[in-house]
């Protein structure tokens, strides 16, 4: 059976990524890059997101768990990845996260 959609986000990979503390602690922290990481040499907080290393060193986890959780995250629509100078950079996907709160208003 396919995932629900109701605006084009994915419902079911979209709940499965936000089933999740430390995913739901990751959007959190890439509302505000700024805030929550320290200044990165190669990309942009704003417009590219937060480093990867970074995302990993805040989490507390191992760099496989780390990735894991942003390729979930990926996966279901919610991030943008960026790569730049070797390393992978993430923001939010605003307008899917939109599009995912109207659908949820729907159920």
């Amino acid at each position: 059976m396919e995932s629900a959609t109701l605006t084009g986000v994915q419902l079911e990979p979209a709940l499965k990524a936000l089933a999740s503390a430390r995913r739901l602690q990751i959007l959190e922290w890439l509302k505000d890059p700024v805030a929550h990481f320290p200044p990165q040499e190669h990309g942009d907080p704003i417009e590219h997101g937060a480093c990867n290393m970074y995302i990993t060193d805040k989490l507390g986890v191992s760099q496989p768990a780390a990735s894991r959780h942003m390729k979930v995250l990926l996966d279901a629509g919610l991030v943008i990845a960026t790569p730049r100078a070797g390393y992978v950079y993430y923001r939010r996907d605003e307008s899917a996260i939109e599009r995912l709160k109207a659908d949820l208003a729907e159920v």
